[in-house]
């Protein structure tokens, strides 16, 4: 047994958070299909209740694509303060119990509560007492996720949404991870999906079955990690205060930027932003990202690394 066996992590993720935090504070939502985001025709999706996933809607769907499939879809917009306060709110209490904590978003986080600040044995229970803690609180509910490792207790956590928790024990990795479709496991899209399956790779038995050559060869660095995951092992602990790797801003359009001018010109709040925000962290980076997204929402990124880090102002800022 390797020694990430000997761990016990959570994986703590709110239910439809944002559109549940609407439909508590506003009692009229309850029951009905919400999404969090933009009716605009040029809208997306940031989140939908579950009344809505019913129909198909998903976040990051168009608005006018989540409308067709659901017609009595009720459009509300965002309030990210309410949400960064609830938040907020549940990281006290994840705090109350262990104080290593890794947030990968305002609703969903990674608990190491092997050594747990109240003495309990069982990860199980403290994911148990985390979640009746955060409802008592929010009135909100939580699924959890809890193995030894952090992939696994990821993959666990979507086994008994909404409000419900999964364990997958060191005895049961192997095999659960075998009978998954490649497309299941977290950090595989759904283009590296294709390219596995063209590969003649459906399942995580048969990823197991590959080498890690074979693997890298089609997939670089990755390739590496497919090999671990395929063997149920991930060694990363969990990392209280992760350094940001990257900032971004985005806007959408009301109409088509058509030619070099309008776009310089609308791109230069979310540049500004951006700028801000480094001002304020004394963060910097060397590698610029645009992303694009068209009318038909066909997006396209392009990526520039410049020679050592940025030291003052950004060129492009000028």
């Amino acid at each position: 047994m390797d020694t990430s066996e000997a761990r016990k992590i959570i994986h703590l993720d709110m239910d439809a958070f944002y559109a549940s935090v609407e439909q508590r504070d506003n009692p009229v939502l309850r029951g009905k299909p919400v999404a969090v985001g933009g009716s605009r025709q040029r809208g997306v999706v940031a989140a939908a209740s579950y009344e809505a996933r019913q129909f198909g809607v998903r976040s990051a769907m168009p608005s006018s694509t989540a409308l067709r499939k659901c017609p009595e879809l009720v459009f509300v917009k965002p309030r990210f303060e309410v949400y960064k306060e609830v938040s907020r709110q549940i990281r006290a209490i994840f705090a109350e119990y262990t104080p290593l904590i890794e947030p990968l978003s305002l609703d969903e986080a990674y608990l190491d509560v092997t050594e747990n600040l109240k003495g309990i044995a069982l990860a199980t229970q403290v994911a148990r007492e985390i979640r009746a803690a955060i409802l008592q609180k929010t009135q909100l509910t939580a699924s959890a996720g809890i193995s030894y490792n952090k992939f696994l207790a990821k993959l666990a956590s979507d086994y008994r949404k909404p409000n419900g928790q999964f364990v997958i024990r060191p005895s049961q990795g192997l095999e659960f991870v075998a009978g998954l479709a490649v497309g299941q496991f977290h950090g595989i899209g759904p283009a590296t999906a294709a390219r596995l399956n063209h590969l003649g790779i459906f399942s995580g038995l048969d990823l197991r079955q590959q080498s890690e050559t074979f693997l890298r060869q089609h997939f670089g660095k990755a390739g590496s990690h497919y090999y671990r995951i395929a063997r149920a092992q991930d060694f990363r602990p969990v990392v209280p205060d992760r350094l940001r790797k990257s900032i971004g801003s985005e806007t959408t359009f009301e109409q088509d930027l058509l030619t070099p001018e309008e776009l310089t010109t609308g791109l230069q709040p979310c540049l500004a932003s951006v700028w801000q925000h480094c001002q304020r962290t004394g963060l910097r980076g060397r590698t610029v990202t645009l992303k694009v997204k068209y009318a038909d929402f066909q997006q396209i990124t392009r990526s520039r690394t410049l020679f050592g880090v940025v030291p003052g102002p950004m060129p492009w800022l000028t």
